[in-house]
């Protein structure tokens, strides 16, 4: 059957039509990854009255939309889709919104297997607990990206844009998967287990302390020289589909001179699930005493910043558990995800182990 010129001229525009759908996905020459967004807040969306201020600013001010507008370049780098999960400070951000984040994420790559990663904007107070929390229960291999920012979007010099944009080369990056959940800002990518914000100004804020970065969101590309290789997302056992919430789990800051019971017996009666001890006093030893009669998990954490709390047999077999070297506000996290499992000290000790 031959062709005519009606015909020739259909398949040729057919043919076009294809083409130009095939570039909207593609930039020199290589396939866009495919990226989402989750918004979720935090100085990265915060604006103040003026350009030149620093401080004083209001988190939440710009949605994710606006917040891409003043990004244009950073559908270059992407095919994007995005959605407003919520937009509050990081202080706003609990257990409701991680649980709702965790399934998000995880219905999206259940559901999606096209897209390549996701990114969590968030202010940067909490934002390794939101982090480790997706660390620990997001059950895929691919890019779980969380970033923020140390000045407000609307500064004259503000590191959110780039952050962002940086944010977005990593989530699709291929050398991103299997790195579990991770932290970028100032060019650096931190794992979510061991990067903690250590400044309270300075834009060099997140770092891992004595293990250093995993690698550098760079001009030319996205390196990595070094791997996580504690338990998580795709190896994780914490599945959270089906929660409405988590146990209740406090902390309690120890190790100064004269530290008293009244903070652990306060916890005692308000009915808590477990409590982290940010260094333990000889104040706390009756009351400690007191929470684990009455069940209370009890995990001993440190304040110092870094360095492992030692397993300790003596206290293992008293009930207590001891953090490794987690940080007390990732070891709630942890903690809270434990007791979901198990009231065993031994099984929760094995826990903080692997994780």
């Amino acid at each position: 059957m031959l062709c005519g010129p009606f015909m020739i001229r259909r398949l040729w525009w057919g043919l076009v039509l294809v083409a130009a759908t095939i570039q909207l996905d593609v930039v020199g020459g290589e396939v866009r990854p495919k990226v989402h967004i989750f918004a979720t807040g935090g100085t990265i969306s915060g604006a103040a009255p003026e350009r030149i201020m620093l401080s004083g600013y209001k988190s939440g001010s710009f949605t994710i939309d606006e917040m891409l507008a003043k990004v244009p370049e950073i559908h270059d780098v992407a095919d994007l889709t995005w959605e407003q999960v919520t937009n509050v400070g990081s202080g706003n951000i609990g257990t409701e919104i991680l649980l709702q984040l965790a399934s998000k994420i995880n219905t999206l790559y259940a559901e999606r297997p096209d897209v390549d990663g996701v990114v969590i904007t968030h202010g940067t107070s909490t934002l390794e607990e939101t982090a480790y929390f997706l660390n620990l229960t997001v059950i895929s291999d691919k890019p779980v990206v969380c970033v923020g920012a140390m000045r407000p979007m609307s500064a004259v010099s503000g590191d959110g844009p780039l952050n962002l944009y940086n944010a977005v080369r990593v989530a699709g990056a291929t050398e991103s998967r299997g790195k579990g959940a991770v932290i970028v800002l100032n060019d650096e990518i931190s794992a979510a287990r061991e990067g903690t914000k250590t400044d309270t100004y300075r834009v060099d804020t997140f770092n891992g302390k004595e293990f250093g970065f995993l690698g550098y969101a760079d001009p030319d590309k996205v390196v990595y020289y070094r791997k996580p290789v504690k338990r998580h997302t795709y190896g994780s056992e914490f599945i959270v589909k089906d929660f409405t919430d988590l146990p209740k789990v406090d902390i309690v800051y120890g190790g100064y001179q004269d530290a008293g019971p009244g903070a652990v017996m306060g916890l005692i009666e308000a009915g808590v699930d477990g409590i982290i001890l940010a260094s333990g006093s000889r104040g706390f030893t009756e009351a400690i005493k007191l929470a684990r009669e009455k069940g209370i998990a009890i995990v001993y954490s440190d304040r110092k910043g870094q360095g492992r709390v030692l397993e300790s047999p003596t206290r293992l077999a008293e009930g207590f558990i001891t953090a490794d070297n987690l940080r007390p506000q990732k070891a709630r996290i942890l903690l809270q995800l434990a007791l979901t499992k198990t009231k065993d000290p031994e099984q929760i000790q094995r826990i903080f182990n692997d994780y």
